[in-house]
């Protein structure tokens, strides 16, 4: 199976390569961060970690930046010095790399890089379906989260969805999210459900952690092409004159990036809200 290439050891990119590392699918991870011998240090971590969680993963640390060539997926964090692979350094960094390798899904792990992935597709005309943003999967880890304390359920237990862009342009699809595969407003009342739709913007951005968990799931579903159904930020069209922008929306993951971008499940409320944010974005 192809390796992952993840650039950046900060917070983000360290807890995404242990997160690979143990959930044991990806038979290689490559940490890549040019400052100093962090990367390194972090995989050695990681791979000494091995035997007491009981994973096999090849993990290796590095400065290059020509290690990515090849990857399965090529995922962009935070490197130590800097945070975020974001602004002007960050296209610049996605320049290098899409230049190393033209064919490799770039997939988005940080929640400042939506604006990003818009720049690589407007200024560097990368492909919309090859690159993919994770964060917003962690945003709906921790919506699942809120509403399962308060039914005293499992996350695993409940199913809800969100669209737009975050922090103020995003909304949840109540309507069509289910607990233990019932609608959702069976067991908790509208009160509850307004309460956590208006914490929405508090829970943006997720923490390292939960960032690192949506782009260890992401990474997996481009290795395996496995066609798993996603909320990513990805490119669509809000005008239909072929205007695009970056918003999180349901996608189809498959090897190379995005098979297909699905329409988010909506009521007609919150259809409403979804486009008059996007509107405004």
């Amino acid at each position: 199976m192809p390796f992952v290439a993840i650039l950046g050891a900060g917070p983000i990119g360290g807890a995404l390569t242990h997160a690979l590392a143990e959930r044991g699918r990806a038979d290689e991870v490559r940490l890549i961060d040019p400052e100093g011998r962090i990367a390194e240090g972090k995989a050695l971590d990681i791979v000494q970690s091995s035997p007491v969680q009981q994973f096999s993963t090849r993990v290796t640390g590095t400065t290059s930046i020509e290690a990515a060539a090849g990857a399965g997926a090529i995922v962009f964090a935070d490197f130590v010095t800097g945070g975020e692979i974001a602004g002007d350094a960050g296209l610049a960094t996605v320049r290098r790399i899409a230049r190393l390798d033209t064919s490799a899904p770039l997939l988005f792990a940080g929640a400042a890089q939506r604006d990003l992935m818009q720049l690589a597709v407007n200024e560097l005309h990368l492909h919309p379906r090859r690159l993919l943003g994770s964060a917003p999967l962690g945003l709906e880890s921790a919506v699942r989260a809120l509403a399962a304390a308060l039914i005293d359920a499992s996350p695993i237990d409940l199913a809800i969805g969100i669209a737009g862009v975050p922090p103020r342009a995003a909304v949840i699809g109540w309507d069509a999210a289910t607990a233990f595969n019932q609608p959702i407003a069976d067991v908790l009342p509208a009160h509850q459900l307004a309460s956590i739709s208006s914490r929405l913007p508090a829970l943006w951005p997720p923490s390292a952690y939960t960032l690192a968990a949506a782009g260890a799931r992401a990474a997996e579903a481009l290795l395996s092409g496995s066609r798993r159904r996603y909320t990513s930020f990805a490119s669509i069209d809000v005008t239909g004159a072929g205007r695009g922008l970056n918003a999180a929306v349901p996608v189809e993951i498959v090897r190379g990036g995005i098979g297909r971008v699905l329409e988010p499940a909506l009521s007609r409320h919150e259809r409403t809200a979804f486009e008059n944010g996007l509107s405004r974005v």
